[in-house]
């Protein structure tokens, strides 16, 4: 794109600099549009399976309620509490906002369709979803409300007992595939398995992980069972309860922007990113990007599908599941996954 700018007569400077800009609106535009409309996807879910109609009024079959809320959002007054640090308070939804967004640079969209083809970029990922913690800790912490408060530690307990997990799940990615760029680790899943499957979610010493990598994805976005920032009983509405008007909508959208990252994860990491689940040349006349796409939705339909069916857990029973299963069972498959590409590849 740098070299179609500078066809126009620009500076090599310049042509780099508006076609990164073009870049990362290219991603965010179509991101903040799929949000919106995957908000309205998830209420749909929910009410077909509770035997409800969900959203069928505004617009055509509902499709412009998530639209019609964002404006009564945005129109609504920000009410900032008189003993909060107002500064901080303001601050943390941009925090959570952006930082749900940057991640998606190192996403590969397709072949060669990425904003930033970096050599580390899953380090990258697990670096910025680790800064997500700061925007629910300032939050919890500057509303100066003791139920956003103890919500906020909730969170960042929560989110820094999956993210061990996580990264030990990632290992055995990384050791895998050989390497930290996200393109590389999506083409050493071309037929993987049996010389035709697509995926390291096929491999059985990567099947296990792939599932645990789902269930922490859902732990991470403090999605249900897992969602004990908000739950009523206790803590009135999470972390973000002082909050109104779009400072709420930003947690609202890094929310959802969040767990539809996961989802793209989940299908670039274990079941082929934008190849085709089969490794059949008809299949490769469908666009990359319309594969990662069903897959991500797959993903997000789990994620609802859960939300829906499953019952909360407890603070106590969330904490055993992340610290004393999840951590040494990870940790196990990485000792087992070495092993095995060490006995494959040296005999030994």
């Amino acid at each position: 794109m740098t070299q179609l700018f500078q066809s126009f007569g620009l500076s090599f400077e310049w042509s780099w600099f508006i076609a990164t800009i073009a870049g990362i609106l290219l991603i965010a535009l179509p991101l903040m549009l799929s949000v919106a409309m995957i908000i309205y996807v998830d209420r749909k879910i929910w009410a077909a399976m509770a035997l409800r109609r969900g959203p069928n009024v505004v617009g055509p079959l509902g499709l412009l309620q998530s639209f019609a809320d964002g404006l009564k959002v945005f129109l609504q007054e920000t009410i900032i509490p008189s003993a909060s640090s107002k500064a901080l308070f303001l601050l943390a939804p941009i925090i959570t906002f952006t930082v749900a967004l940057m991640a998606w640079a190192v996403i590969p969209i397709n072949s060669g369709a990425i904003l930033a083809d970096i050599n580390v970029g899953l380090l990258y990922v697990l670096a910025i979803s680790s800064l997500g913690v700061y925007g629910t800790i300032i939050a919890g912490w500057s509303s100066n409300s003791k139920y956003p408060f103890f919500s906020a530690m909730r969170a960042s307990a929560q989110m820094i007992s999956y993210e061990v997990s996580i990264g030990f799940i990632l290992i055995c990615v990384v050791i895998y595939a050989g390497t930290f760029n996200m393109n590389g680790i999506v083409m050493g899943q071309k037929a993987h398995i049996l010389g035709f499957l697509n995926g390291y979610g096929f491999n059985p010493l990567l099947f296990p992980m792939a599932v645990m990598f789902l269930i922490s994805g859902m732990a991470e976005t403090q999605r249900a069972p897992f969602d004990l920032t908000e739950a009523e009983s206790e803590l009135v509405a999470g972390y973000q309860t002082e909050y109104s008007s779009m400072s709420f909508a930003l947690y609202w959208l890094g929310e959802y922007a969040n767990v539809l990252l996961m989802c793209a994860l989940n299908a670039t990491l274990f079941w082929g990113g934008w190849l085709p689940p089969v490794d059949w040349a008809p299949l490769y006349w469908i666009p990359g990007w319309l594969w990662l796409f069903i897959k991500i939705f797959v993903f997000f339909f789990i994620f609802s599908w859960v939300k829906a069916t499953v019952p909360r857990y407890r603070y106590d029973q969330l904490m055993r599941l992340g610290w004393k299963v999840f951590l040494p069972v990870s940790l196990l498959f990485v000792v087992l996954v070495s092993g095995w590409l060490m006995f494959m590849r040296n005999g030994i």
